[in-house]
Order: structure tokens, then C-alpha cells, then sequence
């Protein structure tokens, strides 16, 4: 088959959920069909240094991701009833660039990575031939905006931004009802998930196929490591990040460290968020922002937690600290859409005092951490490797022609 990927970021290098997905997808795909790829390109991505990806696909193209003012934002959001989400990567020039795509060379499916993408598909509804249109929901947009509305009511200096949520909750309702009426198919990241998703279009055909690890990449690695007694890894601009790692920081790593005054905390992100600036300079805590590569982090953290009150989908973060054998403290939030169980592949607990009593009760024994990574790590590698999940992503384009 002939796949062209509509992704928001070029998927190389692989440094955080969306684009690990969505590297994964090419890397695997590319093996069985010819994969083409239009994606935009952020201003900290080298345009000379594309990877491995012109050797996987049969094309890549990138258009610089568009400059969004404050005040065209403000514009977008009390003059139209479109989500924030769906105006942040508008561009004319990728429109254009697609619709050329489309007119001279015919393709089997076109598949939008995430929401950010889908105001697009009016141009790919209007191709002729029309491809098939599948629609990878990295989240249930609308539930994530639920929650962190929330959230951000239980803090009045919030409030503002819990105001910004419920309109966004409300607004991302419709619009992801109607996208997921139009494409042919919509893949989920997790049952919750797809429940939220039938709940505002109970007729979408929506097949789950969650986030995957590169199996060999991280049960493999054994290079050097970076100690810490607790870690966390991600993108540290996305906003559950954020929150995540504050509740934390504020709420939880105090109580730890009435114990244990030496603990060490690793936040390990690009693009760490000015609000994380109150963190900074606190005993324990080091923000790396960027690195290289998060393995060392993960290895090196005698910890690994998941501290998510807000989100949805599959958190990619937790199958990777699994691979790699980390005993894992997270919210139940964190570990949604994974069928976990408490206290068999990781500790779950949602109040601060919870959370910091079990973290101590890992720091302090040894063989319960490894028994817990040992779980851990069998089930990541029974149920997530990308090489199972692909195909299952296949069977979608086959059942569709």
C-alpha cells in the first residue's frame, strides 16, 4: 500500500510521545509499504539531519511550523467556535503542499496523526481519487481539557486557566464528533479512551491499538546511567506534564523528604515550562531540560513515578520505565488504559501522603523494587512491543479496501 502520514512534528529525533509514535509507525510500516510523509518542523529540529527517515520513506516533505501571535490566537478564540487545538498548526502552505501531494499521485490511506492535524481534512475529503482516511487520536481531547479544568478549579490562582479548559472541554465535543464521523476510521490509545470518544460519536468505528516501546532499544540498553532516587520523563511544555510534576514537587516530595532529606528528584524534558521555574533551585530537584537520549535517566532513577492527574490515552513514559525494569510509583490517572493492577507491575496511589508512602516504601527495599521491575518488564514485553501493534494497524487498512 501506498500510506501518506500527516504528522505534527517531524518524528525524528524520537524524544517524546508523538513523536516516538509516530517514528515508530514509519520505522514499522515502511517495511511492507511505501510510507510518504508531510509533517511540519519545529524551530529546534535541524532540517539537515532527518535520520533514518529519507531511507525509510519513499518521500519526506516539512513546512516550518506557523507563527501564531498572542493576539491571532486571542482572535481565533472569540471569533470562531473551533478548539484552540485545531487552529495551532493551520497553515496555508501545508494545505497547499497536500492538496498538490493528492492531485499527482494517488495513495491507499492518508492517516492524520493526532488533532492538531485534522483541520486538513476537507483537502484530503476532496482528493480524487479519495484515499482512506484514518484518523490516530493520540488523545481524547475533549476528557483531557475536562480534567484539567477540573483540576485548576481546586486552585483559585487558576482559575483563569479552568475558565480556557471548560471552553475548550465544550468546543472539542463537537469538533471531535464531527472528525470522527468523517474519516473511515479512528484508532484509539486506550479503552478509556474509546469510551470517551463513543460518547460524543457513538457510531465512529474506533479500533484500539495503545502506545508501543521499542522492545530491543530499552530491555537492551546498557550504557552508562545518571542516578537519581526518582525520575519523571517527558515533554515538560505539555501542560499534564506541568501539573504532574508541580502536585508533586510541592505536594509529595516534601513528605518524602522528612525521611529521607537527601532524596533526589529528575525532571527530564525538553522545553521545561516558565511555571516549573518555583521548582528550580529546591533541594534534590534537577530540570535537565533536553537530552539526548532519556534511557540513561530511566536506568539511573532507583524510582521511576507517575505523578498524572490530568491526560488521557496510554502514557508511552510508563511502558518504557517498565522495559527497562524500574519499580514505578503512579496516579491511577497515569497508569489509565493499561491493564495494570496495583501492587502486581507498579504502585498506584492519588493523595500526596499515599503517593510519598509508597515511594519510601520502594527507596527502602530493594527486592520489592526488583520484583516489581521484573512484572513490569514481562508485561511491557508481552504486550507492547511495536512489532505486535503494527500489524494490528494493518488489519485496519485491509478491512477497509
Amino acid at each position: 500500500m501506498r500510506i501518506l502520514l500527516l504528522t505534527p512534528q517531524r518524528p525524528y529525533p524520537p524524544h517524546q510521545g508523538t513523536t516516538l509514535r509516530n517514528f515508530n509507525l514509519v520505522k514499522e510500516l515502511s517495511g511492507r509499504h511505501q510510507v510518504c510523509l508531510l509533517s511540519f518542523i519545529e524551530p529546534d529540529q535541524n532540517p539537515a539531519d532527518p535520520g533514518p527517515l529519507p531511507e525509510l520513506c519513499t518521500w519526506v516533505e516539512t513546512i516550518p511550523v506557523p507563527r501564531r501571535t498572542t493576539a491571532l490566537r486571542l482572535r481565533q478564540l472569540f471569533t470562531t467556535r473551533r478548539p484552540d487545538m485545531s487552529w495551532r498548526l493551520w497553515s496555508p502552505q501545508f494545505s497547499a503542499c497536500l492538496a498538490n501531494r493528492l492531485a499527482t499521485e494517488p495513495f491507499d490511506v492518508v492517516q492524520i496523526e493526532g488533532i492538531e492535524m485534522a483541520p486538513y481534512l476537507p483537502t484530503i475529503e476532496a482528493a480524487r481519487p479519495r484515499p482512506l482516511i484514518i484518523y490516530d487520536a493520540h488523545n481524547a481531547e475533549w476528557i483531557l481539557q475536562m480534567r484539567a479544568c477540573l483540576t485548576d478549579l481546586k486552585n483559585p490562582a487558576r482559575w483563569p486557566a479552568a475558565a480556557y479548559s471548560w471552553v475548550q472541554w465544550h468546543r472539542l465535543r463537537h469538533y471531535e464528533a464531527d472528525l470522527l464521523r468523517r474519516v473511515d476510521h479512528t484508532i484509539g490509545m486506550s479503552e478509556p479512551d474509546e469510551a470517551a470518544l463513543r460518547e460524543v460519536a457513538p457510531g465512529a468505528a474506533i479500533t484500539v491499538i495503545p502506545n508501543g516501546v521499542d522492545l530491543a532499544a530499552y530491555t537492551g540498553f546498557n550504557g552508562p546511567v545518571v542516578p537519581s532516587d526518582l525520575a519523571f520523563t517527558g515533554k515538560m511544555d505539555f501542560r499534564p506534564n506541568i501539573d504532574a510534576v508541580l502536585w508533586f514537587g510541592q505536594q509529595v516530595l516534601p513528605l518524602i523528604r522528612q525521611r529521607r532529606p537527601n532524596t533526589t528528584f529528575a525532571i527530564v524534558g525538553q522545553r521545561p515550562h516558565p511555571r516549573l521555574n518555583m521548582l528550580r533551585g529546591l533541594p534534590g530537584i534537577t530540570i535537565t531540560g533536553y537530552v539526548n537520549d532519556v534511557r540513561p535517566y530511566i536506568a539511573g532513577a532507583t524510582v521511576y513515578v507517575a505523578p498524572l492527574r490530568v491526560g488521557g490515552g496510554t502514557r508511552l513514559k510508563l511502558m518504557e520505565a517498565m522495559a527497562m525494569g524500574r519499580a514505578i510509583v503512579s496516579t491511577r490517572v497515569g497508569a489509565e488504559g493499561f491493564p495494570v493492577t496495583d501492587e502486581h507491575e507498579l504502585l498506584l496511589a492519588d493523595d500526596p501522603e499515599t503517593f510519598a508512602q509508597k515511594v519510601l516504601f520502594l527507596l527502602e527495599n530493594p527486592a520489592r523494587r526488583v520484583e516489581l521491575g521484573q512484572t513490569g518488564r514481562a508485561f511491557a514485553r508481552a504486550n507492547y512491543g511495536w512489532d505486535a501493534l503494527i500489524p494490528q494497524v494493518e488489519k485496519i487498512y485491509t478491512d477497509l479496501k
